[in-house]
């Protein structure tokens, strides 16, 4: 369904993405759709081509420049080499302003895990983006201005999330409130990465796929969207 696609960084710099559009593209809804620490693999294209079937046009900026990652101790080197604010602010507004600059009057940021944090980070620093959905994914809590935050957000988390325990969650939801910001969080009986459904083939004690939650969280997902951006 979708294609490699080459866009600009607002400095200038080329990136590659995968873009998946639906069947009626011109003027459909976009979306951003940020990688696992796994990187741009088949895993988060589907993705797009999920969402691309619901009716948006869904770009993912190729954020570790064509590396990918198979074993989790790839994929934490290559996330801990990863600029978390030139992606944001570079990579994911180049993605943004690509999709609105080829027909997308409102366009959103979606991302899981990694890009759960990254999609935390584009909510508070681009204005651009007029929804974010977060899943199970939070950068360090002293990077969110939350005073920042104007577009509607939505959140997937885990009960039994190791990497990113409820109390962080706690905290996040706090500081949102107190900056009288819009958002829906919602929690699952789930372990990490509970709609990755390819989870359980990297035999991590802490990541599993849970069809039932991914389920309800994906509708969650796309009634908001069409809510949003449609």
């Amino acid at each position: 369904m979708g294609k490699m696609i080459d866009f600009l960084r607002p400095d200038g710099q080329g990136l590659v993405g995968y873009l998946a559009e639906p069947p009626k593209g011109a003027g459909a809804p976009g979306i951003v759709v940020i990688q696992e620490w796994w990187g741009l693999n088949d895993q988060i294209k589907g993705v797009a081509d999920k969402l691309a079937a619901n009716g948006y046009r869904a770009l993912v900026p190729d954020l570790y420049r064509g590396k990918l990652a198979l074993e989790a101790n790839e994929a934490e080197h290559l996330m801990t080499n990863l600029d978390f604010g030139d992606a944001a602010n570079q990579d994911i507004l180049g993605a943004v302003r690509y999709l609105k600059s080829t027909g997308s009057t409102k366009v959103g940021v979606t991302g899981f895990c990694m890009g759960g944090a990254l999609t935390l980070l584009a909510a508070v620093n681009i204005a651009e983006s007029d929804a974010n959905v977060v899943w199970y994914g939070c950068p360090p809590l002293e990077y969110v201005d939350a005073s920042r935050i104007r577009a509607p957000l939505m959140g997937h988390w885990a009960t039994e999330d190791v990497n990113f325990p409820l109390a962080t969650i706690d905290a996040l939801e706090n500081k949102l409130r107190t900056a009288q910001v819009k958002f829906d969080f919602y929690r699952y009986s789930a372990k990490h990465g509970f709609a990755n459904e390819t989870a359980d083939s990297k035999n991590l004690a802490w990541l599993k796929h849970d069809p039932a939650a991914a389920e309800l969280a994906w509708s969650r997902t796309l009634d908001f969207l069409a809510k949003h951006l449609k």
